[in-house]
């Protein structure tokens, strides 16, 4: 039992000393041995070697009918705004039949609409060796099937441990960290070591992911007194964007070791966390913002407008909270690739233990980031119309399709007002048309 024991000590140590030599010491200095870049040439191989071997094994026809689903989906819809569709409709007179136009759209809407398959994961047109895509491929050779079963030990006994003691000295090495600067007095100093301290633990935890990130336009990165707003697919995103820079985070004050991490980094660092009755006063949160924002000296605020997480297929309704603090606006575009992992969280389906072990048995998280000039808010421009603006540009950016709908429809029903106004205008476009003036003089005659 002894020697059991002590072999699996010797083991341990060598595990650990190879993480911390090859991966932790690079990772705290910012430089890379290039491991990373030779196990991404080689997975890249991999799959593109994969995605031939599967286009061989169907037919055209089907991989013509994946294509278009996996990016049209189900219904091919036109991209006619709803407008001129409905002008093009009307030659003089209202018809009974232009009611059939409205059925069409509902029927549209039931099957496949626009919001609700942002809350789930992206399709892909090829299989990934992680996951099957919607035409469920099965069988098509023995080759493809042993790489498909190699990758499963590779990724399930040596990623996942690896990336798990990353995780566990990375988090670890973030609450000591903060916790031992919290202490010293407030400095320029204790200032530039709790940024050391957060960058350093978000790189390690970045490599706890393979994260492999491209950071475009550099010189646009959010400065100090401002707010940092960007598209928001996962928690990870956070780390994403503290792999580059540091942030005062905002969100509500959690328990468990979330709290933990919270309670030990906002000593080092001037986060806003908020109680859960705190965030029912938006006046409140919005005073603490103006606050934060109002000392020059201190870091970006970052913050999610979309307030859940979405897809990464498109970005949806901005908060307009965020955008009535004040000062600048310096908009973040995130783009994720889902060929290498699916960095989407949805969070009705699965916890975040689940969600986690999902991320850290992908080949890795592969993603761009778009650093975009500053932004304020323009004379006349109210909010709403500013945060629209801010939407528009991030989602230009990063190739991402432009809803107006909100994000917490995934978890609520859509409110009746909403309903309404929908319904105002259908009835403006009719009006417009000048059906409605037709009926009624017609019925004036009469």
């Amino acid at each position: 039992m002894e020697d059991l024991i002590s072999a699996a000590a010797k083991v341990l140590s060598v595990w650990l000393t190879v993480v911390i030599t090859l991966i932790v010491l690079p990772s705290v200095f910012g430089v890379s041995l290039g491991i990373s870049e030779v196990y991404m040439r080689i997975l890249v191989k991999t799959l593109e070697w994969a995605t031939i071997r599967i286009q061989r094994g169907v037919k055209q026809e089907q991989a013509k009918a994946l294509k278009n689903s996996a990016f049209g989906g189900i219904i091919q819809r036109d991209e006619t705004t709803m407008e001129k569709e409905i002008a093009g409709l009307h030659r003089v007179d209202f018809e009974l039949s232009d009611v059939f136009y409205f059925s069409k759209k509902g029927i549209e809407a039931i099957v496949e609409d626009e919001v609700t398959q942002r809350f789930s994961s992206e399709e892909l047109v090829s299989w990934n060796l992680l996951t099957r895509t919607n035409v469920n491929f099965q069988y098509i050779s023995l080759r493809l099937t042993i790489v498909w079963v190699l990758g499963v030990l590779i990724r399930y006994c040596l990623l996942l441990p690896l990336r798990v003691t990353l995780a566990a000295i990375g988090i670890v090495s973030m609450i000591v960290g903060t916790t031992l600067v919290g202490q010293l007095p407030n400095s320029s100093a204790k200032d530039w070591l709790s940024e050391l301290v957060h960058l350093t633990c978000s790189r390690i935890l970045v490599r706890a992911l393979s994260g492999t990130i491209t950071y475009h336009n550099k010189e646009n990165r959010p400065q100090k007194g401002g707010i940092c707003v960007a598209n928001h697919t996962s928690p990870i995103d956070v780390l994403i964007l503290t792999n580059d820079g540091c942030y005062a985070m905002v969100g509500q004050a959690h328990g468990g070791l979330m709290g933990l991490i919270q309670r030990s980094t906002v000593k080092a660092c001037p986060h806003v966390w908020f109680e859960r009755s705190e965030m029912k006063d938006r006046h409140l949160v919005t005073k603490r913002l103006r606050e934060h924002v109002a000392a020059k000296n201190k870091l970006p605020i970052l913050i999610f407008p979309e307030g859940t997480c979405i897809n990464n297929t498109s970005v949806m309704m901005f908060k307009k909270g965020s955008f009535e603090i004040g000062g600048t606006i310096y908009p973040v575009a995130i783009k994720y690739d889902p060929q290498f992992g699916d960095a989407f969280w949805n969070s009705s389906k699965y916890d975040i233990v689940s969600y986690l072990l999902r991320i850290m048995t992908s080949w890795a998280i592969v993603c761009k980031v778009w650093y975009m000039p500053p932004m304020v808010r323009e004379e006349g421009e109210d909010a709403v119309q500013f945060a629209n603006r801010v939407k528009s540009a991030i989602a230009h950016q990063g190739g991402l399709t432009e809803l107006s709908w909100d994000g917490g429809l995934k978890r609520a029903k859509v409110k009746d007002t909403f309903k309404e106004q929908q319904q105002k205008n259908y009835s403006k476009m009719i009006v417009r048309n000048g059906s409605t003036g037709n009926l009624s003089m017609g019925a004036e005659s009469n």
